[in-house]
């Protein structure tokens, strides 16, 4: 009859459940499986919220970079005007524009002037990176010319320009204050070149989300900065936004074929690619180390299963002589210890899931109580912790939890399968 008896049949979940709550003066180990039930609950809490916060760094990261830059940056090879001086402008940029905007998937093509200049209102100065763009296509970009965070009004663009939150902060500016851009690269005149300098109205602040480019960019009317920055008739590069950015390189030949043999491309893998690949490396890290703190963890099972075991040889003796087989004892004590691996495992994920959802107010408690300054956008890039839960990572982590607990709990049980009942009798 016993032979016959199904696998984990509800006497051998009873057995299993008395001896999981049985107190230690009655030769249970409630101590030690409370301690697994913790070590489990913990390791799988922090790798659910490590595996989040990295996924929710590198999808802010990109979406900032996406969502403020030019997914592909064409420009030109360095080439003689008729005056003799060498350049690397785009001449005809309104007709190579307007071909780039026929590839399918290149959602715009806006051209640029850029030149690094000098911002100063008052007695503050900082250094700073004028775009000029036109009005449309600054409403295109989604990270500034719809910005969230942006205040004043874009449709004024054309009157005056428009700069990023971190200048205004140095500056001391806000929206209907005037301030001045220097550059060196001035009106040539017999003594040499003079400094060009002209005062702009401030229009409208924006935030990107990245301190980088909140802290050093401007645009200005493109007319303006081919004027400023002595383009008439050029346009530096070209700004091309794509309807998928992770396809990117599939449209590099078309937009390369679209313009000359000048004609080169820089697209936002090839500028953010190096950082992205030490991400991925970290990422890869962090889940091996974190997985062998959740081996750990697993291994306080064993340790008291072992102990269980020990304590419970007269038992196991007993059982066996009434009729139980290896394979229920071996399945019993595989109960007790998949059972903590099982528990600590869903309190894990419990925890991990809540930190996801809630980092913000989480964070902003640590903040709080650590005086401010805990993050500085200045070196992380962005302005919050952010965490991203994807159930693929979740998925991840239940697996590795329970998998190592299911595992090690075999090789405690199979010892207690394997014990002779009259040595375990021999005693009593």
């Amino acid at each position: 009859m016993a032979g016959r008896t199904p696998p984990f049949a509800p006497f051998e979940w009873m057995i299993a459940w008395r001896y999981l709550r049985a107190r230690r003066a009655e030769g249970g180990v409630s101590v030690m499986t409370w301690i697994s039930l913790i070590g489990i609950t913990l390791a799988v809490f922090a790798l659910i919220a490590t595996l989040s916060v990295r996924a929710g760094f590198r999808a802010e990261f990109v979406d900032t970079i996406l969502g403020a830059n030019a997914h592909v940056t064409v420009y030109s090879t360095p080439w003689t005007t008729e005056s003799g001086q060498e350049t690397r402008t785009v001449a005809d940029f309104e007709n190579f524009s307007n071909k780039l905007k026929q590839i399918p998937g290149v959602t715009q093509a806006a051209p640029l002037v850029k030149g690094q200049v000098l911002a100063s209102h008052g007695s503050s100065s900082t250094g700073v990176e004028v775009y000029g763009i036109r009005l449309e296509d600054l409403r295109k970009i989604p990270r500034v010319g719809q910005s969230k965070d942006a205040y004043g009004d874009i449709d004024s663009f054309d009157r005056g320009i428009a700069i990023g939150s971190g200048v205004a902060r140095d500056l001391g500016v806000t929206v209907g204050d005037k301030i001045k851009l220097i550059s060196p690269d001035g009106a040539k005149t017999a003594f040499g070149t003079s400094p060009r300098v002209g005062a702009y109205e401030v229009v409208y602040v924006f935030s990107a989300g990245r301190w980088d480019i909140d802290q050093t960019r401007v645009y200005m009317p493109f007319a303006e900065a081919q004027s400023f920055f002595n383009r008439d008739g050029m346009a530096d590069e070209i700004e091309v936004m794509v309807a998928e950015p992770e396809k990117v390189e599939d449209l590099i030949t078309a937009i390369q074929t679209a313009g000359d043999e000048r004609t080169l491309t820089w697209t936002w893998r090839d500028s953010a690619g190096s950082f992205l690949r030490a991400l991925t490396i970290e990422d890869n890290v962090m889940f091996v180390i974190l997985s062998v703190l959740v081996l750990i963890a697993t291994m306080n099972i064993v340790s008291g299963l072992i102990m269980l075991v020990k304590n419970k040889g007269r038992d196991i003796g007993i059982l066996r002589t009434m009729g139980l087989t290896e394979g229920s004892i071996l399945r019993v004590f595989f109960i007790c210890g998949a059972s903590t691996g099982l528990i600590g495992t869903a309190l894990g994920v419990l925890l991990g899931c809540l930190f996801a959802i809630y980092v913000d107010p989480i964070f902003s408690f640590v903040n709080y109580v650590s005086g401010g300054g805990v993050w500085d956008p200045s070196i992380r890039g962005i302005y919050a912790l952010p965490a991203k839960l994807q159930w693929g990572d979740v998925l991840s982590a239940v697996l590795l939890s329970l998998g190592l607990s299911f595992i090690v709990t075999i090789f405690p049980a199979r010892r207690a399968a394997r014990m002779n009942p009259v040595e375990a009798l021999r005693y009593e």
